[in-house]
């Protein structure tokens, strides 16, 4: 009798499973078994996440053995699949698989790795298929809320079972805009906090998830309005990229041409939205004008000494803090 519960159970679930899988491209299957296999070692690791071994790249720029583990996984499963197919990878580039291919998967294993070191939960596995030059297929998997977003180019985005589409929303002041701050050595502080400061101004909220391919993903969801980003890799963005578009959403660098993928900015958002953001933020872009970039740079020299300034003012009033309050301890009190 037990056995018996059991099967009844299961049958339908099997069923459903085969049924929704049936109805997806053969590669964003292979994709998708790859990604949720990746999520698995990744919510193992997380559940001790302080005995996994972290090494630096570069300053804050971090790598885990979860990565690796989740990378090899990827790159086991798909060309298994697909022996022919080239791949780029985050970590291992494009050692693995045919670099000439027409059909290139762009893997991330690990986008959000400094979230993750720190059991703050948002991170995801990201990966696109790239034939030709174009995304065609991607998936983009968040273990730790078992979120899956896919795309197949021409046939829409989807989170789970629900068709994707961008937010409604056409006014920046009801927007929430994401983005991501500079994080490296050399990066323009100075500029972000222009950049930031002419959009949050503009709208309901700024928010820094962490993880640009699940920000892409919430674009396409519509639990975001925008995002924009500079410094980023084409693992970071070649699978969110598909699903803004898929789900009628528009991407880019930050003066609007689509044709962003190696540029290291990145702009999406609704249509509307978009529109408005590559107004405010055309003139930071490394294709602006010349006239642009000039007024871009005197702001930011302005913004820089202002800051400096303001630095040195804090110095001196902690130095008069500290005297007065080494004097005071040498008075009676006045009561």
């Amino acid at each position: 009798m037990p056995y018996f519960a059991i099967a009844i159970v299961r049958g339908p679930v099997q069923f459903f499973t085969q049924f929704m899988s049936s109805n997806l491209h053969p590669m964003l299957n292979v994709a998708t078994k790859a990604a949720r296999a990746a999520g698995a070692i990744i919510n193992r690791a997380a559940l001790d996440v302080e005995a996994v071994r972290i090494s630096q790249k570069q300053v804050n720029d971090f790598v885990t053995e979860v990565d690796h583990a989740s990378e090899k996984i990827i790159i086991d499963t798909l060309l298994t699949a697909y022996p022919d197919h080239g791949i780029l990878a985050e970590e291992s580039g494009r050692e693995f698989g045919n670099p000439l291919a027409d059909h290139i998967w762009i893997i991330d294993p690990l986008d959000g790795t400094t979230n993750f070191i720190h059991g703050f939960p948002v991170y995801c596995v990201s990966i696109a298929l790239q034939v030709r030059g174009k995304i065609e297929q991607a998936v983009i998997y968040d273990p730790t809320r078992n979120d899956l977003f896919t795309a197949t180019k021409g046939r829409g985005a989807f989170m789970n079972d629900r068709r994707l589409r961008v937010s409604k929303r056409i006014r920046m002041e009801e927007c929430i805009i994401s983005t991501g701050f500079p994080f490296r050595k050399g990066d323009n502080f100075n500029q972000y906090l222009r950049m930031m400061g002419d959009v949050m101004q503009r709208t309901a909220g700024l928010r820094r998830p962490g993880a640009a391919a699940l920000d892409l993903a919430y674009v396409a969801a519509g639990f975001t309005d925008g995002f924009f980003e500079t410094g980023l890799s084409p693992w970071d963005v070649a699978a969110g990229s598909l699903l803004v578009t898929e789900a009628g959403g528009l991407i880019g660098n930050f003066t609007g041409d689509s044709d962003f993928l190696e540029q290291k900015e990145c702009l999406a958002g609704a249509p509307r939205i978009y529109g408005q953001l590559v107004t405010i933020l055309g003139k930071y872009s490394k294709f602006a004008s010349a006239g642009d970039k000039a007024n871009v740079r005197s702001a930011v020299d302005t913004l820089s000494r202002e800051r400096t300034s303001d630095h040195h003012g804090l110095e001196a009033d902690g130095q008069k803090d500290a005297a007065a309050q080494d004097g005071s301890e040498t008075k009676d009190a006045p009561f």
